[in-house]
């Protein structure tokens, strides 16, 4: 037998193999909540519970039944990713225009840089009182908020990946004469790309957590956080383990979604 066909059957072992390493290192994740989850059931079981700080796994799924039934669930959900997703695209479409300029222009890095990086240093949730006292309390200044925790992110990682571009590929492209568009467009932003990923994937994870912060401080409307802050006003643990749950499992789906369109992407383009 050649040498070409057992390559030709080892190269499907080795890729069963790897998924299946794959599938193991992807199960190691539940470990952990499983066994938190095990606690929570044994000492919510064996608590007496009458102070009602804590409740049973039981009592958190009938609350999720109710929230689900009610249609409470759909209209929080619904509000709050719309807040995320507008202030994500906002925030984003700013700091890659940003950060590109930034990225490819000295005079305009010379005169922006420095007052952006002081920007970039105050607190997010300090901008809360400016911000609700011009844009007040409702959608619009949530999404300012969230527009601004996506912006930095987007920006910081545009600009350090534009900026990062091998310089051996710009002396190629020098030497055959690119112009600076096809300087850019073929060598300055492929190259920029996986950090711009990186960015834009920071800037959704952030623009999620600040929405919870924009609905918990700026109470006005519906929302997830809302939900949150319901139920520790009625002090409803149920209600409130319910929100923390849902919160979770909605930025680990974001996270995975992310994830999954950043691999596709490069995928593609490696082909």
């Amino acid at each position: 037998m050649s040498d070409a066909s057992l390559e030709l059957q080892e190269a499907p072992r080795a890729s069963q193999d790897a998924h299946a390493a794959h599938r193991k290192k992807r199960w190691r994740g539940f470990v952990l909540p499983l066994l938190a989850f095990a606690l929570w059931w044994f000492v919510s079981r064996d608590a007496k519970g009458s102070h009602g700080l804590l409740v049973s796994p039981v009592q958190v799924l009938q609350t999720a039944l109710e929230q689900v039934r009610s249609g409470a669930l759909l209209r929080a959900m619904t509000a709050s990713l719309t807040r995320e997703l507008t202030g994500f695209f906002i925030g984003s479409s700013l700091g890659l225009a940003l950060g590109a300029l930034l990225g490819v222009s000295k005079i305009a890095n010379r005169a922006i840089a420095p007052s952006f990086n002081t920007f970039k240093q105050v607190s997010l949730f300090a901008w809360i009182p400016l911000i609700s006292v011009w844009f007040g309390l409702g959608d619009l200044a949530k999404v300012v908020f969230l527009s601004l925790a996506a912006l930095v992110p987007v920006v910081v990682h545009t600009n350090d990946g534009i900026r990062a571009a091998p310089p051996r590929l710009l002396e190629v492209a020098r030497a055959y004469r690119y112009s600076k568009l096809q300087l850019l467009t073929a060598v300055v932003l492929p190259a920029a790309l996986p950090s711009i990923f990186t960015g834009v994937y920071l800037a959704l994870i952030y623009s999620w957590l600040a929405t919870l912060g924009a609905e918990y401080l700026l109470v006005a409307g519906s929302g997830i956080g809302n939900t949150l802050v319901d139920g520790s006003e009625q002090f409803r643990m149920d209600l409130v383990l319910f929100g923390v749950i849902v919160v979770g499992l909605t930025g680990w789906a974001l996270n995975a979604l992310a994830r999954a369109i950043q691999r596709r992407w490069f995928d593609r383009r490696a082909n």
